[in-house]
């Protein structure tokens, strides 16, 4: 039953894109990122090489990232860095979130003959931060044929809008979330975009396409408004509600309301294009010899050096709530140089995940700045949360960050120090953390007692 002042639950309990910027993992160590880097010593790249190729290796384990959009940022900037082999591992808490990392590279390495640069670009937004498609895009996944069950319901099993009613579903989700303020949902639009989002540094999103998104779910409307009408399917999950007594499954649309998947239109379209660009040397196919020297014709005959071509990655889809037994696998014992966790996964933060990382390796955690159901108290009780849990992993902070929280390690992953208090690991993965310090709105929180991270300032915008 929906409380007079709405849920105060807006991000949901699913993520299907990520709350901060896609980051180059190789260069994450030379700039900051509004995120918390968690670090020992510098690893160096000769001592990772593969022994087989006598190439350097980055293993990278990234718990909830969602969107694919740390890899393809990796991928796209490799050229800018000595040659490497990368191997991503990703372990997700939904099956959906697997299919959609899939989708995605599918789009970022699709044959430039059968899709141009334009129109892969543009189906990418789409399918990434609509909650409606065109119907050439909702084809798209017609052609793709794994993880069975939720890809036979993307491509239509299923037929018709009404299996998954997405306009109808997401005007419930906003009545639920607003209660009484549902008719003045334009101003509650505009205060949470000037005094939250832009206040904590996503200042180029449009009013305008704030507001149609928090209406509507549909980011990029890139063709005339009528083209989108095809639910998009890909946004739907199953969640466990209670039913007269009983736990009942129940598909439907499960994720953010509040914040959404932005920078802004123009920019993120262009931004994705370029990325897209970067990404086409991994899916071109290798010379015969594989010889970086090799020469090629250019358009008006002459002859110029062929594009370098580059290593070889592999992207590792863990079993889903592996994230608390990996330690019990000699394979993973101490084998990821960097560590990436959403904010929603937080929780599983642990000494025992921390064994996981190897010596001189270094994790990072998501920032919850743009989660505008948070006050600032909030976002500052999240940071010093996750100082706790980082203490407790075996880490400690390293001075000299400013918009993030940098630790060393200081002591063997094995163990830890423990927090202030006992942590518990709440059940659904995706509130978490995030949950225990969002109220519902109207009601009041406690300050915390003490407040050790400063506020967050002059951030970039999120995602890409």
């Amino acid at each position: 039953m929906t409380t007079p002042a709405g849920s105060g639950t807006g991000f949901g309990s699913v993520s299907w894109w990520g709350l901060s910027p896609a980051v180059d993992l190789q260069a994450e160590s030379h700039q900051p990122q509004p995120a918390v880097v968690l670090s020992g010593p510098p690893v160096d790249p000769d001592s990772q090489a593969d022994t087989e190729h006598g190439t350097p290796e980055l293993n990278v384990l990234l718990l909830g990232s969602v969107d694919g959009r740390h890899l393809l940022r990796t991928l796209a900037r490799a050229a800018l860095w000595p040659r490497r082999r990368f191997r991503f591992y990703v372990l997700e808490n939904n099956m959906e979130a697997v299919a959609r990392h899939m989708l995605i590279f599918c789009l970022a390495l699709e044959d430039p003959e059968k899709m141009g640069l334009q129109e892969r670009s543009e189906t990418f937004l789409e399918v990434w931060g609509n909650s409606l498609l065109r119907p050439p895009v909702a084809a798209f996944f017609r052609e793709r044929d794994a993880l069975e069950a939720v890809f036979r319901f993307w491509a239509g099993g299923e037929k018709g809008p009404e299996a998954f009613p997405m306009s109808r579903l997401w005007d419930s989700r906003l009545r639920h979330y607003l209660g009484s303020r549902y008719d003045a949902r334009r101003g509650v639009s505009d205060w949470d975009l000037h005094m939250k989002l832009h206040d904590r540094g996503a200042r180029v999103i449009h009013t305008s396409e704030f507001r149609r998104w928090r209406d509507t779910g549909v980011a990029f409307e890139l063709r005339d408004a009528s083209a989108y009408h095809v639910p998009n399917r890909t946004l739907a999950s199953g969640r466990l509600l209670s039913h007269r007594g009983e736990r009942v499954a129940a598909r439907g649309y499960w994720g953010d309301i509040v914040t959404g998947p932005f920078t802004a239109g123009e920019i993120t379209q262009h931004n994705v294009t370029e990325l897209f660009r970067e990404m086409a040397a991994w899916g071109r196919p290798r010379a015969a010899q594989g010889d970086p020297a090799q020469v090629q014709g250019d358009a008006d005959g002459s002859p110029e050096p062929a594009a370098p071509v580059p290593e070889s990655f592999a992207v590792h889809f863990l079993s889903l709530g592996s994230a608390l037994t990996l330690h019990h696998k000699s394979c993973y014992k101490g084998r990821f140089q960097l560590l990436y966790m959403a904010c929603g996964m937080v929780h599983l933060l642990s000494p025992e995940l921390g064994a996981c990382v190897a010596p001189g390796g270094r994790l990072i955690v998501e920032l919850a700045q743009f989660l505008v159901d948070l006050r600032q108290e909030q976002l500052q009780g999240f940071s010093s949360r996750v100082g706790e849990l980082a203490q407790a992993a075996g880490f400690a902070p390293q001075p000299g960050a400013r918009r993030s929280q940098t630790f060393d390690l200081t002591q063997p992953l094995e163990g830890g120090t423990p927090p202030s208090e006992p942590l518990k690991r709440p059940s659904e993965s995706q509130a978490s953390l995030l949950e225990a310090l969002v109220p519902p709105t109207g009601s009041q929180t406690p300050k915390p007692e003490s407040l050790t991270v400063p506020p967050e300032t002059n951030s970039p915008i999120p995602n890409f």
